[in-house]
């Protein structure tokens, strides 16, 4: 039972990060499970600190922006699973501003989703 809440929650942020891959480009790759359930575990995290709303988009970003690096240095090695280096001001292709920005608003509906599972799956 002790690990039954964070896999649930893992499986959660994977399935709904490669869900939201499909509905952007049309595809997605297995890592990007792996980056999402530990992005939305992190996101989690973040969001019992109670931080002011600004701060905690910037963080998750940060968060999401960390782990897509991490995940493309050695799962997209040879861009077939994304490629940014047409994008302004990218990090060996694997990262960009651009992106980097807009997971801002992303980490706070994880973060939201994240507290209303959290109240549903630990009611007592």
């Amino acid at each position: 039972m002790k690990y039954l809440k964070p896999l649930a929650f893992f499986a959660a942020g994977g399935t709904g990060y490669v869900l939201l891959e499909l509905l952007w480009r049309g595809r997605s790759h297995g890592s990007m499970f792996l980056v999402g359930g530990i992005c939305f575990l992190l996101l989690g995290k973040l969001q019992k600190r109670h931080l002011p709303l600004l701060r905690r988009a910037i963080l998750g970003s940060f968060i999401i922006t960390t782990a897509e690096l991490g995940a493309g240095l050695i799962f997209n090695r040879d861009y077939r699973v994304w490629d940014y280096r047409n994008e302004a001001f990218h990090f060996y292709g694997q990262i960009c501003p651009l992106f980097s920005f807009l997971w801002m608003p992303v980490s706070l509906g994880a973060m939201w989703l994240y507290e209303k599972m959290e109240l549903i799956l630990c009611k007592k």
